[in-house]
């Protein structure tokens, strides 16, 4: 009898136990993906071995969606990757800005906004699992793709090529990124089940070794999880490398692509690793709009194939700062600073159409409920802030800034400044003196925009398509003063080794080269706005105030701060500053007309407005609660 009853109790003590794992497992069950986020072991992996994913064996079909830290205030990644999950997705894909995390050559930076662990960390901590493309190099409207500017100093630089300078430097910034990504992997029990291999690289294709390296350069690092490659159209026959899964990038579903994959990689599994939810904008063209039942029809379309998916972008954020890419194809075309690509999400985080529907899409292919969406934080409208004081460039250059001598004209990037490292981004200012007036030839040597003054006096400006400006005469010597922007390195097609900015050439006066130069570097990092702060020449602003000129007011915020938005009506072309971080450019040739300001760089009280204005000024900032981002134009 005692033996009849242990085994009861043994057997009743076994299946209470079954129970209380089988519960905690279901707590902890990824209902998006099918597969259970705590998984008993975690050896296989990701694999994609036949036509189907499989994760630790089961079967699993990636929905992704693509949000970029770097791009979005760190106090608000939860509450976009939360509103991703609640979407129907389990998979976050992020790239990593090599241009951010080593700004200046052997100096890492991970801390605060670019706290890549953190964000991975917190994306498994949410639910998601994580697709890391960590480049090199990464398009992403990015300024130089995410390269850092400072390899450019090397006037034999091949970017995206064997070539040893560039693979010297790639090592070294791979020693101390992957360090960091390693022990996120999934086999070691971190959020990682796939890396990428670059990116896009059958569009640039320049180097048959280059994708090889790259893949060496993960696997002898650490890396252990599925590797795979991305490309378009273009780029797919000769973007992939052999031991990485190759994938597909487009908007309009296209069955011969997927059907195309077939051919260089048999039995395996079709993704679509960037679908194009929208656009991107560039200054002086519309607001590019991709119509959400249009985009939901074609997720679907990819979706009845069986193929996976990553939705690009599903919050696409903003490229504060200098950090807008550009496009030199046709001709130049520098990116806006807003992000919002027409997005799932806006810029500002909120719900579109194209949530809902993709939401109510993906829970039918679940055939679970999902978690109900988070609330949208309020937007406010601050009213017009009067700006009230008044700072010439011309006033504040010789107690701030201190210049560089040198006979010959010396491009950005090979400037002394940054401890060897050069100017990476904003303005440039070069001065001579001249005798006399006559014809000022660039010869093309100005990159990207110049306005041109004689002492204080605006002349015109030489860009791409103005080379020539004609200098008035004057009596005795005078100043020729070229202030010089980097409106945005290009960040995709073959044109990435000819992004130094400045002057990079001789230019001409009366077919005469100007020579001895004092050169002013204007980057307007955080060190340059606070010293700003403490210069004694700030004034009333006159009635009739033009740049190039630092124009300051106040924002007052009575309460808790909430998001807003800056419109810029009446001024020409800057950037602005709130309590000394860089919001970004504005141009009146728009598109754009409203910069996205966050509440987490507002403080109850007194807020610094500073706004760099290059030409004509305006005198009141309005704080909005609506984005307004230009003119739309609907995509075929």
């Amino acid at each position: 009898m005692w033996g009849c009853g242990s085994r009861r109790r043994r057997r009743l003590g076994a299946l209470l136990l079954l129970l209380l794992l089988g519960g905690l497992l279901l707590r902890r069950f990824n209902w998006s993906s099918l597969i259970p986020l705590q998984l008993w072991g975690r050896t296989l992996g990701l694999q994609a071995e036949d036509s189907e994913f499989r994760l630790e064996g089961m079967p699993f079909r990636i929905f992704g969606g693509s949000m970029h830290y770097f791009r979005v205030p760190k106090e608000y990644w939860r509450d976009r990757l939360v509103k991703m999950k609640t979407c129907g997705l389990n998979t976050l894909t992020t790239y990593v800005p090599w241009n951010l995390h080593e700004a200046m050559r052997g100096k890492f930076d991970f801390s605060g906004n670019l706290d890549l662990e953190a964000f991975l960390t917190l994306a498994a901590d949410v639910g998601l699992w994580v697709i890391l493309r960590p480049g090199p190099y990464i398009c992403s409207e990015w300024e130089l793709g995410g390269l850092p500017s400072w390899l450019l100093q090397d006037p034999d630089m091949q970017l995206r090529t064997t070539y040893k300078g560039f693979t010297e430097a790639v090592d070294a910034y791979f020693d101390h990124l992957m360090a960091r990504v390693v022990p996120l992997q999934y086999k070691k029990g971190g959020p990682i089940i796939a890396v990428q291999v670059e990116n896009e690289y059958g569009s640039y294709a320049k180097d048959s070794h280059y994708l090889t390296y790259v893949k060496m350069a993960l696997l002898n690092r650490g890396i252990v999880e599925l590797l795979m490659t991305s490309d378009n159209k273009d780029g797919l026959s000769s973007g992939y490398v052999e031991g990485a899964l190759a994938t597909v990038n487009f908007q309009k579903m296209e069955s011969s692509l997927l059907v195309y994959l077939d051919t260089i990689q048999q039995n395996k599994p079709k993704m679509v690793m960037e679908y194009w939810t929208g656009w991107f904008d560039s200054w002086g063209g519309p607001h590019n709009i991709f119509d959400a039942d249009d985009m939901v029809n074609a997720v679907s379309e990819v979706l009845k194939t069986g193929a996976s998916i990553n939705l690009y972008m599903f919050h696409g954020g903003t490229n504060f700062g200098f950090m807008n890419g550009a496009l030199d194809i046709d001709e130049y075309k520098p990116d806006v600073t807003s992000y919002d690509y027409d997005a799932v999400l806006t810029e500002a985080g909120d719900y579109t159409s194209k949530f809902f529907k993709l939401r109510q899409l993906f829970t039918k292919i679940i055939g679970q409920p999902l978690p109900l969406p988070p609330m949208i934080t309020g937007k406010a409208s601050y009213g017009a802030v009067l700006l009230q004081q008044y700072l010439s460039l011309w006033e504040v250059l010789p107690s701030i800034v201190e210049p560089a001598k040198s006979e010959f004209p010396v491009n950005m990037e090979n400037l002394p400044v940054n401890d060897g490292n050069g100017q990476a981004y904003g303005y440039t200012l070069y001065e001579t003196v001249i005798s006399g007036g006559g014809q000022l030839h660039s010869r093309d040597h100005v990159r990207d925009r110049a306005q041109v003054f004689v002492n204080t006096m605006f002349i015109g400006y030489l860009d791409y398509n103005t080379l020539e400006l004609s200098i008035p005469e004057g009596q005795g010597f005078r100043q020729l003063r070229l202030l010089v922007e980097n409106c945005g390195r290009v960040n995709y097609g073959l044109m990435l080794n000819e992004q130094r900015k400045g002057l990079i050439g001789d230019v001409f006066l009366n077919k005469i080269p100007l020579r001895n130069f004092k050169i002013y570097s204007l980057e307007m990092k955080p060190s340059f706005m606070e010293s700003l702060r403490g210069v004694t020449a700030w004034s009333t602003i006159p009635d009739y105030a033009v740049g190039p000129a630092f124009f300051r007011g106040n924002l007052q915020v009575q309460y808790l701060p909430q998001d807003t938005f800056l419109k810029l009506e009446g001024w020409e072309k800057g950037v602005v500053f709130i309590n000394g971080e860089n919001l970004g450019r504005y141009w009146k040739i728009g598109p754009q007309e409203t910069l996205y300001l966050p509440a987490t760089w507002l403080q109850p009280g007194n807020n610094e407005i500073i706004i760099f204005e290059e030409r004509t000024a305006g005198r009141i900032v309005q704080s909005v609660d609506l984005p307004y981002l230009g003119r739309t134009h609907y995509m075929d």
